[in-house]
């Protein structure tokens, strides 16, 4: 591996470290976005539940739970419980807003290398031939195993370029697709406490 790497010259060492990069900006990701999950449809049922009970205490316990996405909005909503449905629908969505950059944050990274490792692999491979012909000439001796090796050793960074730029744009893409599902669950959950809002103080008039 290292006399590849030796072989690939600067532009190969670059490609290796944004690997690297990429990598571990994966895995902080997934553990981001394992720790920022919750099943909804739990968390929306005991809170329901305790509301439905008039029972503030036991309603901060379950939003406390957790520090997933939904948990922080709905702690956002419980703190503000009395204003006006207007005001409820643009704390919401400025709160979902938040959780989205939260998960969107560094995934542009992974993008620009996705795009620049292919690029980088290709200048590679174009000054390594540049290199072998600059050589050739330079010699004066042309053979078919000369020309043959030289392209050879150029095309390294061709595919080290397209080993990292593949798996990265794959991993960029489904992250991407998580976040979408991410941020339609937080505007439901949104919609959802709008609608307990309106119950319970539909709720608190009723019991006066």
């Amino acid at each position: 591996m290292l006399t590849y790497m030796n072989e690939g010259g600067i532009i190969m060492w670059i490609i290796a470290a944004l690997s690297v990069i990429a990598a571990a900006i994966a895995i902080e990701r997934l553990i981001f976005f394992s720790r920022a999950s919750v099943n909804p449809e739990k968390l929306e049922t005991a809170f329901g539940e305790a509301l439905s009970r008039r029972d503030m205490e036991r309603a901060w316990q379950v939003v406390k739970e957790n520090d997933s996405s939904m948990n922080r909005l709905f702690k956002t909503a419980l703190s503000h419980w009395e204003v006006s449905g207007e005001d409820m629908k643009l704390l919401t969505e400025q709160q979902v807003r938040r959780e989205i950059y939260r998960w969107e944050k560094y995934l542009y990274i992974l993008e620009m290398i996705g795009k620049i490792a292919p690029l980088l692999g290709l200048l590679g491979t174009v000054l390594g031939m540049v290199e072998m012909f600059q050589s050739l000439h330079m010699g004066g001796q042309i053979s078919a195993s000369a020309v043959t090796g030289g392209i050879w050793k150029a095309l390294f960074t061709t595919v080290a370029g397209l080993t990292v730029a593949i798996p990265t744009i794959f991993v960029y893409g489904l992250l991407n697709s998580r976040i979408d599902s991410e941020e339609e669950t937080l505007r439901r959950g949104a919609d959802y406490l709008m609608r307990e809002q309106i119950e319970s103080r539909k709720n608190a008039r009723t019991q006066r």
